[in-house]
């Protein structure tokens, strides 16, 4: 292999690896909004870990998050408006992503 093919294989693999990471923090986000609305809810334990699953898949309805605000701002009518899920995801956008790095 050529010096240029060493780089662009690094590249795809740096690519490959930024795009896994974010998927994973996304999903940790979702998880913990899941765990943070359930709360909210009066949900605990297993119940509030299947809240949070729910919200997790919510993700893959469409792109971006406004399809987890919908459905977690949906169920939290009168506790929490879209506006306010929307800057709780992005708070916990930073703790998904330190969680990670710390577990690596």
């Amino acid at each position: 292999m050529t010096l240029f093919d060493d780089r662009e294989n690094a590249f795809e693999s740096k690519f490959a690896h930024d795009a896994d990471m974010q998927f994973r923090a996304e999903a940790r986000r979702n998880k913990l909004l899941g765990l943070w609305a359930a709360g909210l809810l009066g949900k605990s334990g297993e119940d509030a870990a299947a809240y949070a699953m729910e919200v997790v898949n919510s993700d893959f309805e469409e792109a971006g998050v406004e399809d987890v605000v919908r459905k977690v701002a949906g169920d939290l009518v009168g506790k929490a408006s879209a506006d306010v899920v929307r800057a709780k995801l992005g708070e916990l956008l930073s703790v998904a992503k330190t969680q990670l790095m710390n577990e690596i």
